[in-house]
């Protein structure tokens, strides 16, 4: 497959953090899943909110909740011990779904996403999504934001290329464009985006758009900017030198 000359072919973003409000979309969100999980009652609505490091009566999450940057299949057995409930697998499929619904009702973007992407895809680089969410949920997401056009490539934790901070999503990514990871950037604001990158050999870029802050972040990231809407001139940048 033929590429362009310039260095930087694809752009691989992080959903939730990156150009989803986290805080906005998922506190209400985990909110209603608790909720729905603990059919009303509030013992069980507190001991998961223990659990998973949430704070009801805010709708936010502490920074060592590990929904931050995690999966179901990370964080599920410990919600099915809060909930005492052993069918993890069962667990894990009703989390999903509870998910995929509540989420797109609070579905919050950051900034204007579908510029800034609009402006990357202008300048001939192709983009994709790679989220520990479920694919279903982010396509309905990226459908629900105006940025299904722009987005060619989308992998959630079940996809088949494994979760971050593993790399694997990141090499399918790169794989499907037919390059070599060093032509792609991982967009993301958590450790395990900047991890996936680096485990690919791909270009870590962190936004700091999420919960995490610069001093957590900065040690992990080839770049760093404040969000994606930094990104068009920082990839024209990058390009020119190569």
């Amino acid at each position: 497959m033929c590429v362009p000359s310039s260095k930087f072919v694809g752009v691989l973003f992080d959903k939730d953090g990156t150009f989803v409000d986290f805080d906005a979309t998922w506190g209400p969100a985990t909110h209603a899943i608790i909720h729905a999980l603990a059919r009303g009652d509030p013992a069980l609505m507190r001991a998961q909110a223990e659990a998973l490091r949430f704070r009801l009566d805010e709708k936010r999450f502490a920074p060592t909740s590990p929904l931050i940057s995690g999966s179901s299949a990370s964080y599920g057995a410990l919600w099915g011990e809060a909930l005492g409930r052993s069918d993890i697998a069962a667990l894990k499929r009703e989390i999903d779904a509870l998910a995929e619904i509540e989420s797109l009702k609070a579905l919050t973007p950051i900034g204007e996403p579908a510029a800034a992407l609009g402006a990357l895809k202008a300048m001939g680089l192709r983009l994709g999504v790679a989220t520990n969410d479920t694919e279903s949920s982010a396509r309905r997401q990226i459908a629900a934001l105006g940025l299904d056009e722009a987005i060619e490539f989308v992998a959630g934790y079940d996809s088949g290329h494994g979760a971050k901070p593993d790399s694997g999503m990141v090499v399918a990514f790169a794989r499907q464009l037919g390059v070599a990871p060093e032509r792609v950037a991982m967009v993301g604001d958590s450790r395990h985006d900047l991890e996936a990158a680096r485990a690919a050999g791909a270009l870590a870029v962190a936004v700091l758009s999420g919960p995490a802050d610069r001093a957590e972040l900065a040690p992990l990231a080839d770049r760093l900017v404040e969000d994606i809407a930094a990104l068009p001139a920082l990839f024209a940048e990058l390009n020119r030198t190569d």
